[in-house]
């Protein structure tokens, strides 16, 4: 477990040495996209860089993440709206997004209305599914990129913070595992209980 995180963390340092805004902007477009790429394991560490390195900028962290995510959820948003709800309900299975989540998505979206598209960016499974059915009602586009910016911005600049305190956590920087598995369980505890309160719990009482 230390060796596969200090090989990880060398290997995202590297890539970021290189890519840059870039590559945070690119991870967390595919992470708003089909492919649910955890945005906890993209924005942290770039943050905890930035801060401590100085080739990039906390700030221009986020606003690279914020900016992903809105081309990702793009992406998803127009790729409903012109495939329409048959095609996608018939053919998502095939890119990870089977019948069954598109059902879920669209009763929580039809629950939480166009707040939903903010709020969506701040929860796990909802984040990168919720642009399928803003797309198939045909959301006004200035609407939901809006809510999907400022939602994304807030969701990023969260992501920062909670970076910027974990790498003054030494002995996490070392890799030492004990302090590994706390901050897991710690965000595997919160994430989870955010996904239960404002997504289990309501795509299973819609079902009933």
């Amino acid at each position: 477990m230390h060796e596969m995180f200090m090989q990880l963390i060398a290997w995202y340092q590297h890539s970021l040495d290189k890519g840059g805004y870039w590559l945070v902007a690119l991870l967390m477009a595919i992470e708003s996209s089909i492919v649910p790429l955890p945005s906890e394991l993209v924005i942290p560490f770039a943050a905890h860089l930035a801060h401590t390195q100085g080739k990039m900028t906390v700030a221009g962290v986020v606003i690279a993440g914020a900016l992903g995510s809105w081309v990702g959820a793009t992406v998803m948003y127009w790729a409903s709206r012109l495939a329409g709800r048959p095609l996608v309900m018939r053919y998502g299975g095939y890119v990870f997004i089977p019948p069954e989540k598109v059902a879920a998505a669209e009763r929580w979206a039809a629950n939480y209305g166009p707040f939903g598209i903010f709020f969506s960016r701040l929860l796990p499974v909802v984040r990168h599914l919720i642009g399928i059915p803003a797309g198939i009602v045909r959301m006004d586009f200035r609407l939901y990129s809006l809510y999907t910016l400022i939602g994304s911005t807030l969701w990023c600049a969260v992501l920062a913070w909670i970076g910027i305190k974990a790498g003054q956590d030494e002995a996490l920087m070392r890799g030492e595992l004990h302090r590994i598995t706390l901050w897991v369980a710690g965000a595997f505890v919160v994430l989870g209980a955010m996904y239960y309160l404002f997504v289990h719990r309501q795509m299973k009482a819609e079902k009933k």
